[in-house]
């Protein structure tokens, strides 16, 4: 799989000298291109996780980033409003996220979402305690961190 995203990062890297763009937008955009052209040309390489891995993390990223708008709209509308809709909490999310990588990445992706904060992990790494700013039900905090979050990165990186 490491072979593919290589060869695509040199199909990247070749698109934007090719075109004269040598930019973040021309890069991606040769990116895209390299990993259309790979995707026709799968049969040669064999079975590779690659290609569904790249979609599971852009969807991870997207995901992530819908996540983030809602949740600052939310905050904003909370501190604009005179009426205070927050409901602050401290809920415990059982972890699927087994390694020091998964459950850092998890922990960092909570923490830059607005209106929750990271504070720790149980020692037996069983558990993840999170501050949430909008806490109306905990079933449903915790289920929404598990689903939106955690399932999504470890399907990305695992």
């Amino acid at each position: 799989m490491s072979h593919l995203f290589l060869l695509n990062l040199f199909l990247a890297m070749g698109f934007t000298v090719v075109m004269g763009q040598a930019s973040l937008i021309g890069f991606i955009g040769g990116f895209i291109i390299g990993y259309l052209a790979l995707w026709v040309t799968r049969p040669l390489y064999g079975p590779s996780g690659y290609f569904d891995r790249v979609i599971k993390i852009l969807m991870l990223i997207f995901s992530f980033l819908w996540q983030l708008v809602v949740s600052n709209f939310r905050v904003l509308w909370d501190v604009l409003t005179p009426h205070q809709f927050s409901s602050p909490g401290v809920i415990g999310v059982p972890l699927d996220a087994k390694t020091d990588f998964e459950i850092m990445l998890l922990a960092n992706m909570i923490s830059l979402t607005p209106g929750s904060l990271t504070l720790d992990v149980a020692a037996d790494r069983s558990m993840i305690y999170v501050h949430v700013m909008f806490l109306d039900d905990i079933e449903t905090a915790r289920r929404d961190i598990k689903e939106k979050i955690e399932r999504r990165l470890l399907e990305a990186i695992r």
